[in-house]
């Protein structure tokens, strides 16, 4: 019966079968030392030619990645040898027999060290391969971390998860954003936003959220852009005003980042980074607001756009960080212009919506606001912005018949788990990577 890594501190002296993958070894004579992975943590693996000559001549031919069981007895290791940052150091296995499982090609770098220095095209030509590294492995229980909490969070609060489609008959949000697709003999789109299907869900669960993958066809190369992301969607009705929706959003991200911090301790240290520091309050600031302090400190005057540049992002931010002690901030009331159609307007700031981005670390997390929930004005909206009204007949038929004040908010996980970790760039906190220059494969140019 196979024992995983983590158990043999429980089994001191006792002979125990292990099954994983060889991370490294070193050779010292007659002696080599095999550290073993599994899915539970590393283990040393001492093969003694006096102790068993069958498992050393077995451990001669062994690489790095081999898939191996290996049978032996569980030792106290040396006080002096103690390996403090694995959850099997204080013990080591001193093998009795070695079955190769499978074999590995000779690695095509070396993949033993703490850190996998590889720049980012060959990180990503060997993803099935560097994605096995500890500390690149470690991005992802983070964002798993993320992940669970959202849907944590989202529950406690009586929230219903659904499935949205990621097949859908035009953008949510207008615009040629969109990939078209041949479904069947008719044409269909693959779907920027589960917005749509959220807010029908609204007029069934009244609070609900979805986890899901959505696809921009933005001609974007930024460390920022991902063609497709997953994107962790809340949305609820019956709210008093706006400032629920923004409530409900610090909520959620204040949950997260304290669930990052209490479960991945471990990962945050192996990375050298800090959860971001976060205000009692997360502060509000409106976009004009904001555009008036970056141009009072930077003498960059962008008072006229309609949105946040990258380099005022990141500003603002430095704003947050030294005049309120927070990494993130909400910046409110973008112009109705820059919002989707079904964004609600400020009755007493006109020509500005009732919507917020959350800004962390110099980049946006999150975006969200209060909806329009009155028919006859979303479908005049609607056509303003050229929105086929009878392709969005199953979307409207919810607010035909009775939708309450309600809103929402969406965050993108990759781009979490990259400002938690401090990563450089939003590919390395996705799995697999889809972007202008890249499906797996790197496109030729």
């Amino acid at each position: 019966m196979r024992t995983l890594i983590s158990e043999t501190i429980h089994k001191t002296n006792e002979k125990v079968t292990v099954e994983g993958w060889i991370h490294l070894r070193r050779d010292h004579g007659k002696l080599v030392f095999l550290s073993l992975r599994d899915r539970s943590g590393f283990l040393q693996v001492v093969v003694n030619a006096k102790v068993s000559s069958v498992a050393y001549e077995a451990a001669k031919e062994i690489r790095p990645e081999f898939a191996v069981e290996i049978e032996g007895i569980v030792k106290k290791r040396p006080e002096n040898a103690i390996d403090k940052n694995s959850a099997a150091g204080l013990v080591e296995l001193e093998a009795q027999k070695i079955t190769v499982l499978s074999k590995a090609e000779i690695l095509p770098f070396d993949m033993g060290g703490k850190d996998l220095n590889l720049e980012l095209p060959t990180l990503l030509d060997h993803r099935g391969l560097t994605l096995r590294h500890p500390k690149i492995a470690a991005i992802f229980k983070v964002q798993e971390t993320v992940i669970d909490s959202f849907r944590q969070a989202c529950k406690e609060k009586g929230f219903t998860e659904f499935q949205s489609p990621v097949i859908i008959p035009q953008g949510a949000e207008g615009g040629s954003e969109v990939f078209e697709i041949k479904y069947f003999d008719r044409k269909a789109y693959l779907a920027q936003s589960p917005q749509f299907y959220k807010q029908i869900m609204v007029g069934v669960f009244e609070r609900v959220f979805t986890v899901n993958k959505t696809l921009r066809a933005e001609p974007s190369v930024t460390t920022r852009h991902l063609t497709e992301a997953t994107t962790l969607d809340a949305e609820f009705g019956f709210i008093e005003n706006w400032l629920d929706v923004m409530d409900m959003a610090e909520y959620v991200i204040k949950f997260m980042i304290d669930k990052v911090s209490s479960r991945n301790a471990d990962i945050l240290q192996m990375h050298g980074a800090t959860v971001p520091k976060i205000s009692a309050k997360i502060p509000r600031i409106k976009l004009r607001e904001a555009q008036e302090i970056i141009f009072k400190r930077t003498k960059r005057d962008n008072r006229q756009e309609p949105d946040l540049q990258p380099e005022d992002e990141r500003e603002i931010c430095r704003w947050a960080l030294e005049e309120k002690s927070s990494d993130l901030v909400f910046v409110t009331h973008y112009p109705v212009a820059k919002r989707p159609f079904y964004t609600f307007e400020d009755p007493e700031d006109l020509g500005y919506t009732l919507s917020f981005d959350l800004i962390g670390r110099g980049t946006e997390w999150m975006t969200g606001g209060q909806r329009i929930n009155d028919y006859n004005k979303l479908v005049e909206n609607a056509k303003k912005r050229g929105i086929d009204l009878k392709k969005s007949e199953i979307y409207l038929q919810a607010f035909r018949y009775g939708m309450p004040p309600e809103g929402g908010f969406s965050f993108g996980s990759e781009r979490v788990t990259m400002h938690i970790l401090e990563l450089k760039n939003v590919r390395e906190a996705s799995l697999f990577p889809r972007d202008m220059e890249r499906v797996d494969e790197r496109f030729s140019h």
